[in-house]
């Protein structure tokens, strides 16, 4: 080999190291914006006010919920309209446990948890025989039935004043205020709850649940068991809207049957699917839909937020089907076809 080929081959090389750089940082592309996303996280209550702190912390109870959610609708392809019943038992279950018996806050979290896997547990078997608009009136009438039950046992529930409950005291070695605090606690829970979803996902659950959700029949024939991992996906959407119900009273420190009405469900439903059925991201998104476009659209009007709320559900079906957690390549391969 010459030198003048050597020459000739060196900008060659050079050109493709950073080719090799750009290939690495493209693979590990999502590891890298969940990272920064979670610093982002993290930084953000130490620059926020009081307010924003905790519209960002009930922004995290609505997406540990809708996680639930996006496993029973978008993993399992079952309908639920009763969703904000599951958060009420929760939330009671952990509001019961303080005031009457003076539960820590952390210990109230696994109870809540298993009372609602329990009850969706129960409400997973005679869901099998029901699907499609019959599971979604079931469903909705379960959300119907829980407010007037919430305020029958006043005794026990407060009845229709509710509960009116402490907020979780910061340790004095964390050096935070109470808004920050609550709002770690929240996004605490919301990744562990995502670890778990994650892994389900991909574990041979998630598995059976897919192809349950795109055809029960030829599931059926591979040996999978539609029953079983049906109930299963029941019990663990009721158990994450159980977490999401006992952190809302961490973070709002009042409980009241109103706040559970047969809306709240239709909501998450609503959030879900804006946000993207089946995606990791799409309970994030939603989330963040259900909290601030209703109280964006409040500064302006007060009859405004149910107007803007379903023409932003109608535009964000029209120009991604899939959610907004579908959005981005849904841009990138317009890009790519314009160029």
């Amino acid at each position: 080999m010459s030198t003048k080929d050597i020459v000739v081959d060196a900008p060659e090389v050079a050109a493709a190291q950073p080719k090799s750089l750009l290939a690495r940082i493209l693979a590990h592309r999502r590891t890298i914006a969940v990272a920064v996303l979670f610093l982002a996280a993290c930084c953000a209550p130490l620059q926020l006010s009081p307010f924003h702190t905790f519209q960002l912390s009930m922004a995290l109870v609505y997406a540990i919920a809708l996680l639930g959610l996006n496993l029973l609708v978008g993993q399992a392809g079952q309908i639920s309209l009763g969703h904000g019943a599951f958060l009420a038992v929760g939330a009671y279950t952990a509001a019961v446990l303080q005031d009457r018996w003076a539960v820590p806050h952390l210990a109230t979290l696994p109870v809540a948890a298993a009372v609602c896997f329990v009850l969706g547990l129960a409400l997973g078997v005679p869901a099998l025989r029901l699907r499609g608009l019959y599971l979604a009136l079931v469903t909705l009438a379960i959300a119907i039935f829980v407010v007037p039950l919430l305020k029958r046992f006043e005794s026990v529930t407060g009845g229709s004043m509710g509960l009116t409950l402490d907020k979780p005291a910061p340790p004095v070695w964390s050096g935070l205020a109470e808004d920050q605090w609550l709002y770690f606690l929240c996004l605490i829970t919301a990744v562990v709850c995502l670890l778990v979803v994650t892994g389900v996902q991909r574990s041979r659950v998630g598995r059976a649940l897919n192809a349950i959700r795109d055809n029960e029949t030829a599931a059926e024939v591979m040996g999978v068991r539609p029953a079983y991992y049906k109930t299963l996906a029941f019990a663990w959407s009721a158990l994450l809207a159980g977490v999401a119900g006992c952190v809302y009273t961490w973070v709002i420190a009042y409980v009241s049957p109103d706040s559970f009405a047969v809306g709240l469900s239709i909501t998450l439903l609503a959030g879900l699917v804006v946000g993207g059925l089946g995606s990791l991201w799409g309970p994030l998104l939603g989330g963040l839909f259900v909290l601030f476009v209703p109280s964006l659209a409040q500064d302006i009007n007060q009859a405004a937020p149910g107007a803007v709320f379903g023409l932003l559900i109608i535009a964000v079906m029209y120009l991604a089907p899939s959610g907004l957690a579908g959005l981005g390549g849904r841009i990138a391969q317009w890009v790519g076809a314009r160029r």
